[in-house]
């Protein structure tokens, strides 16, 4: 294995804190393809961003270290995270899912456009399983097994306060789990299936009982396709985060996941 490949490995299981994993990550050149395609982009950039200059490098997760709920996706966009250097801005799936945070009262603002905006989460942090621009939004399982390790000690660094998670998409589902064994919880075998509306409790497989149970719920990509086909709709996605929320501890609006 190269220095490069093996950079997720070694540098994530060092990160003694989320800022300190974060700096880390960014510098990560683990997957030839992906950053060959993220620093492509960059350079060649929509016609509709090129006054912009794109962050082109992996993108960390954001919100407060000690966050209740992560929400979890599945990979930067070309021209959203990408571009932004935030994950879920710069395009429409984002500005779904913060307008959806901001109308349960976990994110200070509707709109978001940058990384400079002023959009703060309360008690939230997003991420994802894969950290760069992939070609056609998709990852291979390859790539997706080299990024695990940053996943698995973001994870592992909010267990303390973390008690929920939701998860975009059947691809997060299937790279998710094996991380939350590795970040201390004890997965079912065989592993839940994934569908919307879906929660499982995961026990800690070891420390006090007071670390856990971790809720999970499954949720369909926040994607423009399930958008405009009608297979997520804004009162779904709502009524998930609602409810993982609810199980996270986090104040919402009565009768939101009802």
């Amino acid at each position: 294995m190269t220095d490069a490949a093996s950079w997720p490995a070694r540098a994530g299981a060092g990160a003694p804190t989320l800022a300190g994993l974060d700096a880390r990550l960014t510098r990560c050149r683990a997957c030839p393809r992906l950053v060959a395609w993220r620093e492509e982009t960059a350079r060649v950039k929509r016609a509709a961003f090129r006054d912009q200059e794109y962050w082109g490098r992996p993108v960390p997760g954001f919100g407060p270290p000690d966050a209740a709920l992560a929400v979890v996706g599945l990979a930067p966009a070309a021209h959203g995270g990408n571009r932004t250097g935030r994950m879920f801005t710069g395009d429409r799936a984002g500005d779904l899912l913060y307008a959806t945070l901001h109308g349960l009262g976990l994110a200070s603002r509707p709109t978001v456009t940058g990384r400079d905006d002023g959009l703060e989460l309360y008690g939230v942090r997003v991420t994802a399983p894969v950290h760069c621009a992939p070609p056609d939004n998709r990852p291979t399982p390859g790539e997706r097994d080299t990024c695990r390790p940053w996943l698995a000690r973001e994870l592992e660094l909010l267990r303390p306060t973390l008690r929920s998670v939701v998860v975009l998409g059947g691809f997060g589902w299937q790279a998710v789990l094996p991380v939350l064994r590795d970040a201390g919880w004890s997965v079912p075998r065989p592993r839940p299936a994934f569908g919307h509306g879906v929660r499982i409790a995961l026990a800690p497989a070891d420390g006090p009982a007071a670390d856990g149970p971790l809720s999970v719920f499954g949720c369909y990509h926040v994607s423009q396709r399930n958008v405009f086909t009608g297979r997520l709709t804004p009162r779904m996605l709502r009524g998930v985060l609602a409810e993982a929320a609810r199980a996270a501890g986090l104040d919402v609006p009565a009768g939101e996941s009802e």
